[in-house]
Formats: structure tokens, C-alpha cells, sequence
């Protein structure tokens, strides 16, 4: 019987197609091998999915071509992605073409090749003597191949001889060097200096979760280890020694970090411990370099991968060890369909490989947390920093007394702003985070209360001193600063900045301490890969006395010089209405104090805030993780929320306000009938963001407590949901963000 492939092609059709593959090209068709196919009247390219003996249809058409190369997408992959597509009701090409880089699928990037000129074997002496005499430009190029041990690109040698590559050619007559073509690699560290590194002595409690590891490596029990290590206790240590013996078994490992901005910083320690078989994977590279990353990896010549999310797709070989670093972090969210959440995604992918996933953290995640309670994952402690470095002092500060004190609302307490000026005077560096960008978080007009919103989203725009711009932060339209009130009836000159973010922080250190040196890190400032490198290795070589910076510093990085951390404004995410609110502002506070007191000296961390009494707020004073888990859990299990349930959001977008509403409506009738008792489907209510890049926005949330029971029936009552013209929807499964 002819086999059947079952084919996904690059268009939104959220389903796969049959066809006969011609016994010519049966060697090559494998699942996850790319294919032209044809397709109506046009000729598609997708990717076989699987193989099968029979088809449901009897007129087939037949494959046109495969891709003479080893599969894309090998079978664990493709069959990861075909559980997103299920588990995060997906369309299956966009699962599919989620585990392949665009650079690869799209073919945009192409594979580079120069010329090297590669020694062969030793002229006689006679001859060198000869060449020494009367061709000294070939003379000059063996000794610069011997400098180079033997190799080197002819480009670089014609930057160092004059006339090289004729000479190369006369060198090559004579049987004494050949000159090939070979891949030339877009390689996104080149430019980063590599200073070897040796595995250092362990602590017991990092011995014992090492062992742990092992283990899991070795025979696959625990499958799941939820790393709960404070800050500063060497979870990273463990890390690397833990791949150094997936490595001796012949086994790879992927290690996953939530920001771009910790990758150069991760990169270069597990580059200093594994040189050149670590590649890295993240969405800041150019595509020339993630092709070139990614094909390393594919061909086995990379063993190892650093990288954000998506890294978690990449194909290596033999993969024995999965880390998700900062498990708790919801970055690892995917906001595009498949929602898929890396670190669950990560879980299924070492059930699928057999391979150990590892789940790392100073503060995890509830869900996990529940996990490793009741049994799921294998829970290792490790409590104490390394060295038995002390924990950093906390200290709160109530903002109202201050303002009290005062007369005023000031951005820095005065205990804040003593304490800078203390850590100057000792040479000692100082972190201050404020998790909001900008300048001014708005501008009002004192008379009439009108606030300068986005003409496009249920926003304020928030003020940039130095583009003179107010900005909205979601659709990014702006505009220029108005000099009065916009409204008609008003126009008061006197519109004045409400709220503070990083520019002004910046600014305000510039002139309560002129003699600092300041840095900010933001997605304003950090616009080119090699901002965040530059940024950090001047902090880190001391050349920066003060990092101003939002949650891209709050975390992952390690600075012995950092005696003081200041946040400026805990209470920024405490009042969102989110359900998962404390436990940020809980994870967060305890993160970015974790970056001080890493050396020698004791840190000491100032939190500013006009809630001091919130639990969230005193749990991450007293670094008291249990208390808070116990009390957040008990609160969660009472409502039904995740993680004693699963949380998913329907979105309904569009311009017509009325159209949408009525949608939604319709969409939650419809889940309600659906779904039944095994679920509880909300009202259909605006999103708490009603309208973003002109879009009108309502949410159906439901509140499920066994997903999988449910799943079909939600899949299906979602696929044939009817969307009026203009309508359009968006599912999320174990949604993080309720924006």
C-alpha cells in the first residue's frame, strides 16, 4: 500500500491534509521533513506531520518534492507540537511552525561560506629556504598558517599579506596548502572575551541537589525537581555541573532564562565552562545569527543552549537535561497564539525526550510550588547563600509618614537618599528599581482633571523628557507634549507630570548626586543587543556607581559590589485586578533584593511603599516564604483559583463596541452550555484594558478544575463559535496576564 503522509502547509487553515507519497521520495519523507505539495490551483511548502498506511480520502494528490536533508522538526518536537496545538487549542501549523525559528522556516537566512586555506604538509627545507629567497609573499603566508596552527580564512590573511591569495594558489600547486570553502558562522558572542572557568567546591545543601539532578539524568526518576534556592545560593553552580554530567553520558541540555537582558550574563558562564558547544537562542539575535545558532544545534556540532523562551524548541541531540531558570517568572508566557507557557511546555518536552527538567527559584511559582507539595515534583531546598553569606537586612519604609513629614510627595525617602549617599562614599554600588518606564507616568491638568490618554487605548500616555513626547506603552503611537490643557473649554497652561518612572529617577540622581555615575536600564535605553552587555560589564567592572532600571535588573544578576538595593515604588502592581497581584509583588520584592549583599559585605535593602502593612509587602521584609505560600494558597484553594483550578480567557476584539459585546455575550452562553457543571464560565465583561490599538476588548474567563475533562468539548464549542464580520477572538489557556 502507498504511505500516507498527513501535511501542515504554512497556511492559517487549523488542520492537516493527506497525500500519497510516490515510492521515489519514500526514503526521504519522515515526519517534521519540509515538502512542496500541491494545493487547489498553487503549490504550498509545509511539513509532514506523520505517516500513515490509510487516508479517510480516496483522491489524494501526490508530494511534489522532499527536502534532501535530515528532518526539521524530529519526532519528540513534532509531537510537542501537536500537544500545544491540542493543549492550548491552537491551530496545528502554528504549533508546528512555532518549533522552528522564522530565520529557518522562511528561509530568509542562508548558510555563509569563505575561502580558508588549510596547511597540508611541510614544503622541503630546500624549497622554504628557496621560497625565502625569491617568493617572500608565499614565504609569509606558511608562516602565517603556522601562527595560526594551521588554517585560516583567506580574507584574513589578505588583511595580513599582501597579494595572499595569489600566493595561496601558487601554494596550492605545489601540493603544500589546499584552499576550501567552509562555513563561515555568524557567531552572536565573537566579540565577547572567554576566560576558561574550573567547577568550584560545593556546599553540602548544592552537593545534595546536584546529586539530586544525577539521578534524575541518569534514570530518569525525578522526572520533575523544583530547585527552591534562595538567592546567592549557587543554584547556577549546580546547573553547570549538572550539564557537565549530562555531557559525560553524551547527552545535551537546554537552559532557559525569563529576561534577554540575563543572557549575555548566563552566556558568558557557561561559555567560560563549555567553550564553544554552547549556542545561544533569543529574539534579539539577527536571523543570519540564529540560522547559524540554530543549524549548529540541529547538526549536533552545539550540545548545549542558552536562551529565552523559544530555546526550549531547539533540536538538540540526545537531550538529557531541561533548566527553566526564574520558573516563577510570567515572561515565560508566550502572548501569541499557541499561549503556550514555557515552563509547562518544558515539562511535557522531558516526558516526551525522557530527559530531566529542572525548575529553578528563589520564589516559586504557586503552581509549581503545589506540585512539589503534593508529590509531582521532587522539592530540593537550598536555604543558605553561598559561603553562608548573610541575607540582606530589609527595611520599609512608609511613604505617608514621609509625605507627612514633608508637606509632600517625594520619589526618594529620606532614608533612600542618606543611604546612597553613604554606599558613594564607600566606593560600594547601589541597584534602584522602579518597574515603570518614562519620565512621568501622566500629565494632568490641575483645573479641569483631564488626563492626556492614547486616542487609541484605555490608557494614560506617559511622558519622555528627552524625545519631549508623551507615549502610550501599549499601541506606542506619540505625540508632542502639549503646553496646555487639550480640552477646548480649558486650556490652562498650567498641565503638570503626575507619577514617576526611570528617566526621572535618573534625572532626580543627577542632581542630588552630581558626582555619580548613573546607567539606566530599560527597553527605552537598551534599544541594540549589545547595550545590555555594555551596561553590565561596566557595572560589573565598577565603572558605574548607580543601575536605575525596571524588572530587567531585578533579577539573575550578580554584582558582589551591590551593598544597597532601593525600590522605589512597591506598591506599582499590588492594586492591579489581578488575583496573582501579592504573589508578584511578593516575588518581585524578593528578587531584586536578592541582588544585594552577593560579596563580601552585608546589603542592605529599602523598600518604599504607602501600603506597609500588606502581607506581600511584610512576607518579602521577613524573606518569609512559607508563611506566604501557605496564606496565598489557602486564599486561592477558597476562591477556585489556579492552581487549585485552571484559568482560561476568551478575548473579543473589535472595532464596533456594540458588536463585540454582543459577541462575547453569545460566546459565554455558548461555553456555558458546552462545558456544563465541569466548569464556571463568567459573564462576558470588558476587559479591565477596554481598548487597545482601537480595538474594543470584552473577556469571558472560566475557571476549570480538571482541564483535560473538558478539553474537546471547549475546542470545539470555540472552533465553531460563529465570529461576526468584524469580530474576532483569542483563547488562552493557564492565562497569566488579566489586562
Amino acid at each position: 500500500m502507498p504511505r500516507i503522509a498527513r501535511v501542515v502547509v504554512r497556511l492559517p487553515l487549523n488542520r492537516v491534509f493527506d497525500y500519497l507519497v510516490p515510492p521515489e521520495l519514500e526514503e526521504l519523507a519522515a515526519p517534521g521533513t519540509p515538502v512542496t505539495v500541491p494545493f487547489g490551483r498553487t503549490v504550498q511548502t509545509g511539513y509532514i506531520v506523520e505517516l500513515a498506511d490509510r487516508s479517510e480520502r480516496t483522491d489524494l494528490k501526490q508530494i511534489l518534492s522532499v527536502a534532501g536533508r535530515p528532518a526539521m522538526i524530529r519526532g519528540a518536537l513534532m509531537d510537542l507540537a501537536r500537544w500545544m496545538a491540542d493543549y492550548y487549542i491552537a491551530p496545528v501549523e502554528t504549533a508546528v511552525h512555532t518549533v522552528l525559528p522564522a530565520a529557518v522556516r522562511h528561509g530568509g537566512a542562508r548558510t555563509l561560506s569563505r575561502l580558508k586555506v588549510v596547511w597540508v604538509q611541510d614544503p622541503p627545507p630546500e624549497e622554504e629556504a628557496r621560497l625565502r629567497r625569491r617568493a617572500p609573499k608565499r614565504f609569509a603566508l606558511l608562516l602565517e598558517l603556522r601562527a595560526a596552527h594551521g588554517e585560516e580564512w583567506l580574507s584574513h590573511l589578505e588583511h595580513r599579506v599582501r597579494g595572499a591569495a595569489a600566493a595561496a594558489r601558487a601554494l596550492e600547486k605545489r601540493g603544500w596548502v589546499r584552499i576550501e570553502a567552509a562555513e563561515r558562522r555568524r557567531d552572536p558572542e565573537a566579540r565577547a572575551p572567554l576566560v576558561r572557568s574550573e567547577p568550584l567546591p560545593l556546599m553540602p545543601q548544592q552537593a545534595r541537589a546536584l546529586e539530586t539532578i544525577r539521578r534524575a539524568i541518569d534514570t530518569g526518576q525525578p522526572p520533575v525537581t523544583l530547585l527552591f534556592g534562595v538567592t546567592g545560593s549557587g543554584k547556577t553552580e549546580v546547573y553547570l555541573q549538572a550539564i557537565a554530567h549530562a555531557l559525560s553520558r553524551g547527552r545535551g541540555a537546554i537552559v532557559l532564562v525569563p529576561e534577554i537582558s540575563l543572557t549575555p550574563q548566563t552566556v558568558e558562564r557557561f561559555r567560560s565552562r563549555f567553550g564553544d558547544v554552547v549556542a545561544v537562542l533569543h529574539s534579539h539575535l539577527s536571523d543570519g545569527e540564529r540560522h547559524d545558532e540554530w543549524h549548529r544545534v540541529h547538526a549536533g556540532r552545539a550540545r548545549i543552549v542558552v536562551g529565552a523562551r523559544s530555546a526550549l524548541f531547539a533540536p538538540v541531540h540526545h537531550l538529557g537535561l531541561i533548566v527553566v531558570d526564574e520558573e516563577h517568572e510570567p515572561t515565560y508566557k508566550q502572548e501569541e497564539t499557541p499561549r503556550y507557557h514555557a515552563r509547562d511546555v518544558a515539562v511535557m518536552r522531558g516526558h516526551l525526550e525522557r530527559c530531566a527538567v529542572v525548575l529553578g527559584s528563589a520564589t516559586p511559582s504557586l503552581e509549581s510550588w503545589r506540585n512539589a507539595l503534593a508529590g509531582k515534583y521532587a522539592l530540593v531546598r537550598m536555604p543558605d547563600r553561598v559561603d553562608h553569606r548573610r541575607m540582606p537586612v530589609v527595611r520599609i519604609v512608609d511613604m505617608r509618614a514621609e509625605t507627612a513629614r514633608t508637606g509632600r510627595r517625594s520619589v526618594f525617602s529620606r532614608a533612600l537618599a542618606q543611604e546612597i549617599g553613604e554606599r558613594l562614599r564607600r566606593g560600594e554600588q547601589t541597584i534602584l528599581f522602579l518597574n515603570r518606564r518614562g519620565y512621568a507616568t501622566s500629565l494632568l491638568c490641575p483645573r479641569c482633571g483631564h488626563v492626556v490618554r492614547c486616542d487609541h487605548c484605555s490608557v494614560a500616555m506617559v511622558y519622555h523628557r528627552r524625545r519631549e513626547q508623551v507615549v502610550c506603552h501599549l499601541c506606542g503611537a506619540a505625540r508632542p507634549v502639549p503646553d496646555r490643557c487639550p480640552v477646548p473649554e480649558c486650556r490652562d497652561p498650567a498641565i503638570r507630570q503626575g507619577g514617576a518612572g526611570t528617566e526621572r529617577i535618573e534625572s532626580i540622581l543627577a542632581k542630588m548626586f552630581p558626582q555619580a555615575r548613573v546607567a539606566r536600564m530599560d527597553s527605552d535605553t537598551m534599544t541594540r543587543k549589545e547595550d545590555y552587555r555594555r551596561v553590565l560589564g561596566e557595572f560589573r567592572l565598577g565603572r558605574l556607581d548607580i543601575l536605575v532600571g525596571t524588572q530587567m535588573i531585578a533579577k539573575g544578576l550578580d554584582f558582589p559590589n551591590v551593598t544597597l538595593v532601593g525600590v522605589v515604588q512597591a506598591d506599582m502592581a499590588l492594586h492591579l485586578p489581578d488575583f496573582r497581584a501579592e504573589e508578584r509583588t511578593f516575588q518581585l520584592l524578593v528578587q531584586v533584593a536578592g541582588r544585594a549583599g552577593r560579596g563580601d559585605v552585608a546589603g542592605e535593602v529599602i523598600v518604599q511603599t504607602y501600603t506597609p502593612f500588606n502581607p506581600a509587602i511584610q512576607a518579602a521584609r521577613r524573606l518569609d516564604w512559607e508563611t506566604f505560600y501557605d496564606q496565598e494558597l489557602a486564599a486561592r484553594k477558597e476562591m477556585g483559583y489556579p492552581p487549585f483550578s485552571h484559568l482560561v480567557e476568551c478575548t473579543v476584539r473589535g472595532a464596533d463596541e456594540t458588536a463585540v459585546a454582543v459577541a462575547a455575550q453569545s460566546l459565554a452562553r455558548r461555553l456555558r452550555c458546552a462545558l456544563g457543571a465541569a466548569a464556571e464560565v463568567g459573564d462576558a465583561a470588558p476587559a479591565p484594558i477596554a481598548r487597545i490599538r482601537g480595538l474594543h476588548r470584552w473577556r469571558v474567563s472560566m475557571r476549570i478544575p480538571v482541564l483535560v475533562s473538558v478539553t474537546d468539548r471547549l475546542r470545539n464549542a470555540w472552533r465553531s463559535f460563529e465570529w461576526p464580520d468584524g469580530v474576532e477572538g483569542a483563547i488562552d489557556v493557564d492565562a497569566v496576564s488579566l489586562l
